[in-house]
């Protein structure tokens, strides 16, 4: 697992920095096509309406079709069948159900569409998003063979390794639900990511310092990028929440909002969803946070040492044990909840930027050359 005295592979380090590169551009790709299909929303919508109404206008030539043979069955017999205003009844309530599908909602709460959903822009995102997917784990892959250990021993290696991640849970979800409509949030975090390791955190490939040279980096990190990574996608739930819960508003009001949020679920539904992968993240956080202390012990002889580190962590479960309880039993739901899980996050952003970058303590690696 850690080799310190193998020589670094400079050749399979230069291929992973040039095709972390050539990844962060299709990952761009990807946000402008993502915006695109945000921005062209109004015309998806229109298509799938017209062909909801398509779709109204066949189901009520059916029933009138049925009503004329029902009408026409009653006309023939002796008074025995269906009565006249049972068939037409029966017409009328078909007809009406099959017209009012065109003003019925274009998403439902468990992300599944009305209609044959055909966005060939957010299609072709996806695809881009996979294809710089691919590309992003081979860079990842190189580097840690390129220094015979796990990748993601300093600041640069843990946001490149966590963005694939968050590709990866992305992509994953994308298999059972529709979760076109957070691309545009997805990808342009990763994005972010991405630059912010390259530009700003960039570090030399190289071996691990004496204390990070332990079985618990596999644990302790791998469980902390994986729980990082379903918070940002909460984290983007919670503020297209927020954005859909004002759409709403605006539509009780007789406004018009923006057209996109018609192709996202209600502000119900994301925060339940939100609700659900916080609860998850919020579990593998607790073990990222145990099994830190349990290393802690090992390589300094203390669980705890009050270094920065360790009490920003604490903070991060603390926000995200409130949020958890606050919805649950003292009825947060809403904006404050989604504020509360958006803080959550951005406290795991001022942890691994600010405190890694300008809060010298034990866990002082974001910049060494590893």
């Amino acid at each position: 697992m850690f080799n310190p005295t193998a020589p670094v592979n400079e050749q399979l380090a230069y291929y992973s920095d040039l095709f972390m590169f050539i990844a962060a551009l299709v990952y761009a790709g990807a946000f402008i096509l993502f915006a695109v299909d945000m921005a062209t929303a109004s015309a998806t919508i229109r298509r799938l309406e017209a062909e909801l109404d398509a779709q109204a206008g066949v189901d009520r030539d059916v029933a009138s079709r049925v009503r004329e043979r029902q009408l026409a069955g009653v006309g023939a017999g002796s008074g025995v069948g269906t009565p006249a205003g049972g068939a037409h009844a029966l017409g009328t309530d078909a007809s009406a159900s099959s017209a009012g599908r065109s003003d019925a909602e274009l998403v439902d709460d468990d992300m599944d569409y009305t209609g044959a959903g055909r966005r060939p822009v957010a299609n072709v995102a996806v695809a881009v998003l996979a294809v710089g997917w691919a590309l992003h784990a081979f860079a990842v892959v190189a580097r840690g063979l390129a220094a015979s250990r796990v990748p993601w021993g300093n600041l640069y290696e843990f946001m490149t390794t966590g963005a694939l991640v968050i590709v990866t849970v992305y992509l994953a979800f994308l298999i059972r639900k529709d979760l076109r409509f957070v691309g545009t949030f997805v990808s342009g975090l990763v994005v972010a990511m991405m630059c912010a390791a390259t530009m700003g955190f960039p570090t030399p490939v190289g071996h691990l310092q004496p204390p990070l040279q332990s079985g618990w980096l596999v644990i302790h990190v791998s469980i902390a990028v994986l729980s990082s990574s379903l918070f940002a996608l909460s984290a983007a739930m919670s503020a297209l929440q927020l954005l859909q819960g004002s759409a709403e508003k605006r539509a009780a009001a007789g406004r018009r909002g923006w057209s996109f949020l018609r192709l996202v679920p209600s502000a119900r539904a994301l925060e339940n969803w939100s609700y659900r992968i916080n609860a998850v993240a919020f579990v593998m956080w607790t073990f990222t946070l145990i099994a830190g202390a349990i290393w802690a012990e090992a390589a300094w002889g203390r669980y705890w040492n009050w270094d920065t580190k360790e009490v920003w962590t604490f903070v991060i479960w603390v926000v995200y044990a409130a949020y958890l309880h606050a919805r649950a039993t003292r009825g947060w739901t809403g904006t404050r909840a989604a504020w509360l899980s958006i803080t959550g996050f951005l406290c795991i952003v001022f942890n691994y930027t600010i405190v890694n970058t300008f809060f010298p303590g034990l866990h002082s690696y974001a910049g060494l050359p590893a």
